[in-house]
């Protein structure tokens, strides 16, 4: 499939669809953080005395993170269908590729923020990120 070149206004459009797939993201990776922490916790407390918990537990903390992975790549399926670049899991980070003139550029957008506003160069990242200074 050919690649989408979305304008800043098709960017902001597209949140309708793209926040709450991205915002989804960005819980299932926070819990599978948690889970992840509190499996290191149980795997050492198992390994010393037992500390009250039982394989069982890491079996279901297990389980538990294998959903959660399914449905992370769920949403970065569905973001990529929809044309998005997804460059960070945890913090929701998303490029919307672009051309400003003749050179391909990347609207970046980010869980929390209002609006599109802000565009980078292919190889410049959330650092250089600038202004959205064009119209369609």
């Amino acid at each position: 499939m050919p690649k989408r070149f979305f304008t800043p206004a098709e960017a902001n459009s597209a949140l309708t669809e793209v926040r709450p797939v991205s915002e989804r993201l960005v819980a299932l990776r926070t819990r599978m953080r948690e889970l992840e922490q509190a499996q290191g916790t149980h795997v050492l407390a198992i390994g010393g005395n037992g500390g009250g918990y039982a394989a069982a537990d890491l079996k279901a903390a297990q389980s538990e993170l294998t959903g959660l992975a399914e449905a992370v790549i769920a949403c970065v399926e569905k973001l990529d269908d929809l044309g998005v670049e997804v460059k960070d899991l945890d913090l929701g980070l998303l490029d919307f590729p672009a051309r400003r003139g003749d050179a391909e550029v990347l609207l970046c957008w980010q869980v929390g923020e209002a609006s599109v506003t802000s565009w980078h160069g292919l190889e410049e990242g959330f650092a250089g990120r600038k202004p959205i200074d064009w119209g369609e």
